[in-house]
């Protein structure tokens, strides 16, 4: 099985949380990648996400991971592949404008819901009502409306991040989710 771990805006591979995770799916025998997308959320997507397809395989062993900008993300590479995934699990992620936000490049002006669905064989969608960046509950709410599987609300702000100084080193829950799938 593998695991794919995409990280947020102006963030890097393994901030926050991701390197811990990283290490634990190794840990258990998965094969896992952390690429460094220094222009998510800074280059339209219909530009940047031809780049991710061509630099990733997946398949029905392939668990994708998302944090913030990662989610959309996610949500865009599953419209666009033919193929059916195993997990997708998207951590504070959004599919909406954020508050305050003119224009998020990582965004798709809509979503085919639909082909979403049927790329991946489950979603846990982790969201916050505290979330300071606005990829709260309520952004978790439409994803899973949309497209089922399980939504987590917490009380944990964005799950990492430096301009609010939540360094989250950890999030054993994810690990959990995962390594139940690889199961």
């Amino acid at each position: 099985m593998k695991a794919i771990i995409f990280h947020g805006t102006d963030d890097r591979p393994g901030a926050y949380w991701q390197t811990w995770l990283a290490e634990e799916l190794k840990k258990a025998g998965l094969n896992v990648e952390t690429p460094a997308y220094p222009e998510i959320n800074h280059e339209a997507i219909e530009t940047f996400l031809p780049k991710v397809l061509i630099a990733h395989s997946f398949d029905e062993n392939t668990v994708l991971v998302g944090h913030s900008a990662g989610g959309p993300l996610i949500l865009s590479i599953l419209e666009n592949i033919d193929t059916k995934i195993r997990l997708a699990v998207l951590v504070a992620g959004y599919s909406m404008r954020v508050p305050g936000e003119a224009k998020d490049p990582v965004l798709q002006d809509s979503y085919d819901w639909a082909k979403i669905k049927a790329h991946c064989q489950d979603f846990v969608f982790i969201n916050s009502i505290n979330d300071p960046w606005g990829c709260d509950d309520k952004q978790g709410r439409v994803m899973f409306d949309k497209l089922g599987g399980t939504l987590i609300i917490r009380d944990e702000g964005h799950f990492g991040s430096g301009k609010y100084n939540q360094p989250y080193p950890q999030l054993p829950l994810v690990r959990d989710l995962i390594l139940e799938a690889a199961k």
